[in-house]
C-alpha cells in the first residue's frame, strides 16, 4: 500500500512523536510509506514546556515532510488537496489530543472526498486526561472523517464506541518504545548518574497533575531505605511538589531532573532503577510501561485504565489503588522485601514478546482491508 501517516515526528519531540516515527520504520518494510507532519505543532503561548523540538538524533524514521500549520484552516484545506493529488490507498493519523481534531478532520475530508483513499486514526487517546472547552465537538468532528480506528488498550476501545457506536476498530497493543536501545549495567547507569543508594525508583515523563507524583512524595515518607529519581520536565508547578520534599524531609531521597531527556541519555535513567513508578490519578495508557518493558524494569502502578491492561500484577509488577500513598508505599517495600525484581524481569522477558510493531503492523493492514 501507499501510505500517507500524519502526526508528530521529528523534528518534534515527545513520546508519540517516537511512536509515529518508529511505526513508520517498521510499516515501511512492506509497503510506501511517507510521513506528514507540522510546521507548526503548538502555538508557543499554548505550549506548558521549554522547547517542543527534539534535541537528540531523528531515529529510524525517514525525513518528515513538514506541511501543517495547526492553527491555519486554509492551510489543512492545502494539505488534503496535496494529498488528494498524491492518492496514497490510506492516511493514517496519529491521534492524542481534541486540539488536532479541526486539523486533522478537515484534512481527512479534503484527502478523502471522491477518492479511493480511506483514512485510519491511530488513537493514543480519546477523552484527554485534563478536559477543555470544545474536547468532545473536536473529537466528534475528527472521527466523522474516519474510516476506521486503531486503538491500543480496551480503555480506549470503550472511549472510541462512546464517541462511535459500530466503529470499524482493531486493538493492537501499544508496541515497545526499542528506539532506546539495549540496558546498560545497572551500576555503571548509577555511577554515571553518581548514585549511591542501593535501591533506587523512577518516575519518568512529563509531570502533569493527572500523573501522581504527589502520591508517590507521600509514600516516600515511610520508605527510608529507597531514593526516587524524578525524571521528566514539569508541565505543572514544580514548587508545590518541592515544598511537600520539604514538609516531608524526604529531601535526601527525592532527585529532581526537571528537563526532556534526550534519547541517547534516557537509557542510564531507565537502567539505573529497580522499577519504574507509575501512580497516575487517571489513564488510558502510557508509553512509559513499554520504554520499562524495553529495559526489563518492572512496573509499579495505579490499577486504572490501560495500565492495568500491560501490568501483570504480581508478575510483571504491582497493581494497587490510584491515590493511595499507604498503598503505593506498601508494594514498593513487598517490592524489595519479597527480592521480586529477578522474577519480574523474566516475566517480563516472556511478555514483551505480545508488544511487537510486527503485531501492530499487521492489525493496521488487517484493518485497512476490511474497510
Amino acid at each position: 500500500m501507499n501510505i500517507t501517516l500524519i502526526g508528530p515526528s521529528y523534528p518534534w519531540r515527545g513520546g508519540i512523536a517516537h511512536h509515529t516515527s518508529l511505526l513508520a520504520h517498521h510499516l515501511r518494510k512492506s509497503h510506501n510509506v511517507e510521513i506528514v507532519t507540522f510546521s507548526r505543532q503548538y502555538p508557543s503561548l499554548l505550549f506548558p514546556g521549554r522547547s517542543q523540538y527534539e534535541a537528540g538524533e531523528r531515529g529510524p524514521a525517514p525525513p518528515a515532510l513538514q506541511w501543517i500549520d495547526s492553527l491555519n484552516p486554509l492551510n489543512w484545506v492545502t494539505v488534503g488537496l496535496r494529498l488528494r493529488k498524491k492518492s496514497p490507498d490510506l492516511i493514517i493519523f496519529a491521534y492524542a489530543l481534541p486540539f488536532f481534531g479541526p486539523c486533522y478532520g478537515t484534512i481527512a475530508a479534503v484527502a478523502r472526498w471522491r477518492r479511493t483513499t480511506r483514512s485510519v486514526f491511530l488513537c493514543h487517546n480519546v477523552v484527554p486526561h485534563e478536559a477543555r472547552f470544545g474536547d468532545r465537538m473536536f473529537t466528534r468532528f475528527a472521527f466523522a472523517f474516519a474510516d476506521g480506528f486503531v486503538v491500543q488498550s480496551e480503555t480506549v476501545r470503550n472511549d472510541l464506541l462512546q464517541f462511535r457506536p459500530g466503529a470499524k476498530y482493531t486493538v493492537a497493543p501499544h508496541p515497545l518504545y526499542e528506539m532506546f536501545g539495549e540496558p546498560i549495567d545497572k551500576e555503571e547507569a548509577r555511577r554515571a548518574l553518581s548514585i549511591s543508594s542501593k535501591r533506587v525508583i523512577l518516575f519518568f515523563g512529563y509531570v502533569r497533575e493527572y500523573k501522581g507524583l504527589m502520591v508517590l512524595l507521600r509514600a516516600m515518607a515511610s520508605l527510608e531505605d529507597v531514593m526516587l529519581l524524578v525524571v521528566g520536565e514539569f508541565y505543572d508547578e514544580e514548587m508545590k511538589y518541592r515544598r511537600l520534599i520539604d514538609n516531608l524531609q524526604i529531601g535526601d531521597r527525592v532527585r529532581i531532573t526537571n528537563e526532556y531527556v534526550p534519547n541517547d541519555l534516557l537509557p542510564r535513567y531507565f537502567s539505573a532503577a529497580d522499577a519504574v513508578v507509575l501512580p497516575y490519578l487517571s489513564a488510558t495508557q502510557s508509553g512509559i510501561v513499554q520504554i520499562a518493558y524495553n529495559f526489563g524494569k518492572p512496573v509499579i502502578a495505579s490499577r486504572i485504565g490501560g495500565l492495568a491492561e500491560v501490568v501483570v500484577d504480581e508478575e510483571t509488577g504491582f497493581l494497587v489503588a490510584p491515590n493511595d500513598p499507604d498503598a503505593l508505599a506498601g508494594a514498593i517495600k513487598r517490592f524489595y522485601s519479597g527480592e521480586c525484581e529477578p522474577s519480574f524481569v523474566k516475566n517480563i522477558s516472556i511478555v514483551r514478546q505480545q508488544y511487537s510493531w510486527t503485531r501492530m503492523v499487521q492489525a493496521i493492514g488487517d484493518l485497512a482491508r476490511d474497510i
